[in-house]
């Protein structure tokens, strides 16, 4: 094994585990992260700690659960004490870079109180190529920073008969694209040094607004009626909590988002479509990535993580987008890892894993000390032999997730093989599935007699879980 490898980071954005032909999706075109699977390790079970961006982020990136960073929902701000996986391997002589988002502090530009961009603690990225989304007014987008000096203007309009959703920029101009060519200059300058490197590359998609290039949406309204509707039947809202129906009927009440119950057919393929596309979008991405460091003679020294920070609801369980929900189309997102000639190849494992086990595992295949204050679990052990893998129980939280949203919710999550578990604290309520036997998630058994002992038996997973989010820094130094 080279002495420290690099590291090809690539982090979309709401992205579901269901939307690539490696996790099962016949519709999708994406050949490149197929052949990413192919050639490594594709979790089928990865889950993330938070279902919106923010705590999940600062999750992933810190190798520490939402509640231990203190980093609980969207709008909070990472700590100054806190230390990204990019500062610990920066210190030890890596060049860090990122194109597209961050995101572990606001980044509102409406926010009089913040900068017009993004907080940043001492995050290690010697580059940084920062662009919240598509459309951030701030100066420091440098994506929109790019189109001005390309002399193009970011432009959109609305697909015929349906008011939510764009066609967006052409794919040489799309956000997704610029992400990838600030990596590919990147990658192309790094083969001159001796240093090891990490990049991120975050692009947006498929983050709503959906806005998918023409070219790209096209493919699908072509046979728009082969699309299938989302995943939803009429009355599984019935006995979950009232903020569920409320995203239902108006999707957080917010302007401009996406009502189901105002929707027709036609406009839910139409959505679905956008998204798949945008996926598609990445693809070709990925594709021109692996091929800078192929072109570059880099690819045998470079391991490449391909994952999403949480998943999309797509009008699955009747609700758009995300927020306080524990569905797996929220949490379950796709992780991929590759190394030809040095991890196992064309493996697929149904083992439960977290996004929180990603920076430690990098510590670990770059021969560092898994810090303490770290709390996921390294899978190198795994990625390299057949060394096993079991994690009972994947947990997740959402605590005071998103600012327009009431009453503020404090739930938590736990989920084995057979059973998920979501209590929503300072209420009587939660909820119960049977995964074997209803894996669709609409059925809620939470009050249901025949499951009294089950419930029990996870609620006390889910407090020995919670317990284990107690900060293990700093060391103990004396008996007493």
């Amino acid at each position: 094994m080279p002495d420290r490898p690099n590291i090809l980071w690539i982090c979309t954005d709401q992205q579901r585990y269901d939307t690539l032909g490696c996790y099962g999706n016949d519709f999708v075109e994406t050949p490149n992260i197929d052949t990413l699977a192919e050639s490594g390790v594709q979790f089928n079970q990865a889950f993330s700690q938070s279902p919106v961006c923010v705590p999940s982020r600062a999750s992933f990136l810190t190798g520490r659960y939402p509640r231990t960073t203190r980093v609980h929902g969207n709008g909070y701000s990472i700590p100054d004490d806190e230390t990204l996986v990019t500062r610990r391997l920066a210190d030890e002589g890596y060049v860090c870079g990122l194109s597209g988002k961050l995101h572990v502090s606001p980044a509102h530009p409406e926010s009089t109180d913040l900068p017009m961009g993004e907080r940043r603690i001492d995050d290690g990225y010697a580059d940084f190529q920062w662009s919240h989304d598509i459309t951030h007014a701030s100066p420091a987008n440098e994506y929109q920073r790019w189109l001005l000096e390309e002399g193009v203007k970011y432009e959109t309009h609305r697909v015929e008969g349906c008011p939510y959703v764009k066609v967006g920029m052409r794919p040489e101009y799309h956000q997704t694209t610029w992400c990838a060519r600030k990596a590919e200059s990147f990658i192309e300058l790094a083969v001159n040094n001796d240093e090891p490197w990490l990049y991120s590359v975050n692009p947006f998609d498929p983050h709503h607004a959906f806005e998918a290039p023409d070219s790209y949406l096209q493919r699908y309204l072509d046979h728009l009626e082969e699309i299938p509707l989302p995943d939803y039947e009429l009355g599984e809202l019935n006995d979950k909590p009232p903020w569920y129906r409320a995203c239902h009927e108006n999707a957080y009440t917010m302007e401009g988002l996406i009502p189901y119950t105002d929707m027709d057919d036609r406009e839910h393929r139409i959505v679905i479509a956008s998204y798949w596309a945008m996926c598609d979008l990445i693809d070709d991405a990925v594709g021109r990535l692996v091929n800078a460091l192929e072109r570059t003679g880099q690819r045998e020294d470079t391991l490449v993580v391909f994952t999403s920070d949480h998943g999309e609801l797509l009008g699955d369980h009747g609700i758009y987008l995300k927020g306080p929900f524990f569905y797996e189309e929220s949490l379950r997102v796709p992780l991929l890892v590759s190394w030809p000639g040095e991890i196992r190849e064309g493996v697929q494992t149904d083992e439960l894993v977290e996004l929180v086990d990603l920076a430690p595992t990098f510590m670990d295949a770059t021969g560092l000390d898994v810090p303490q204050a770290m709390q996921g679990e390294s899978l190198w052990p795994f990625l390299t032999d057949e060394t096993d893998f079991h994690r009972d129980s994947v947990y997740a939280e959402a605590y005071d997730l998103v600012g327009w949203q009431e009453p503020t919710d404090y739930s938590t999550m736990v989920r084995t093989d057979e059973y998920k578990l979501v209590r929503h604290h300072r209420t009587d309520q939660g909820e119960l599935y049977d995964l074997s036997e209803d894996p669709g998630e609409k059925l809620n058994r939470w009050d249901d007699p025949a499951y009294t002992d089950v419930r029990a038996e996870l609620l006390t997973t889910l407090s020995d879980r919670m317990a284990d989010t107690v900060d293990p820094a700093p060391k103990r130094h004396a008996p007493w």
